[in-house]
């Protein structure tokens, strides 16, 4: 199934928000449009029923990936806590806490910041979006079994990377340093998370 529309998707993760828990990831190249459709999936099922809590809170601090000599790949798998971001999603999944909270990055500090979105026990699904969450290498190996269902989002490619160059630009790149990271390091990002886009249970071109 391809390309459906978005009342059909929004009643798909509906019926994942009746019985236990559930995680839905959604996946795709940075500019994909994750962020966006994620936000408006929970939006809509409304926050009884949904919660969103996304990969990107758990980027390594700037000051670790410049100790590490990784700044200039910040994005790239081993620039994330992974293994942070699983034992996440199997707090998540156990429902043995109250209320779990969930790091989120912040943009315009290029950061994250730890604890700032709580999700309820009593919230039937968790929205999760990101770039590898179909990576089956190192510890990203461990996520295998704790999505419910993986949709990979794939918009046109150029749209694709006109979304990303503004994203970059509108976080104080030149148009030039933007280009020159969409193409270079985001770009080899995006070959990485194509290569998992068949494990996915859905694909979806959010337009």
């Amino acid at each position: 199934m391809t390309d459906p529309s978005y009342d059909v998707l929004l009643d798909r993760a509906r019926t994942l928000t009746t019985g236990p828990r559930r995680v839905l990831g959604l996946v795709g190249p940075p500019g994909a449009g994750k962020s966006t459709l994620a936000a408006r999936l929970v939006g809509d099922l409304g926050p009884e029923l949904a919660a969103l809590v996304p990969m990107d809170g758990f980027h390594y601090a700037d000051r670790v990936l410049d100790a590490l000599g990784r700044r200039e790949r910040k994005g790239a798998p081993d620039t994330f806590d992974a293994g942070g971001y699983v034992a996440l999603l199997r707090r998540l999944r156990s429902g043995a806490e109250d209320v779990v909270h969930a790091p989120e990055f912040r943009r315009d500090l290029d950061e994250p910041v730890g604890s700032a979105l709580p999700v309820p026990r009593e919230v039937p699904l968790v929205v999760t979006e990101g770039n590898y969450l179909l990576l089956r290498e190192g510890p990203w190996a461990a996520l295998e079994g704790l999505l419910d269902e993986t949709w990979y989002v794939a918009p046109d490619e150029r749209l694709r990377l006109d979304r990303l160059v503004a994203r970059h630009e509108a976080f104080g790149r030149t148009p030039e340093q933007a280009r020159a990271w969409a193409l270079g390091s985001d770009g080899a990002n995006a070959a990485v998370v194509a290569a998992g886009a068949h494990r996915a249970d859905l694909v979806v071109d959010p337009g």
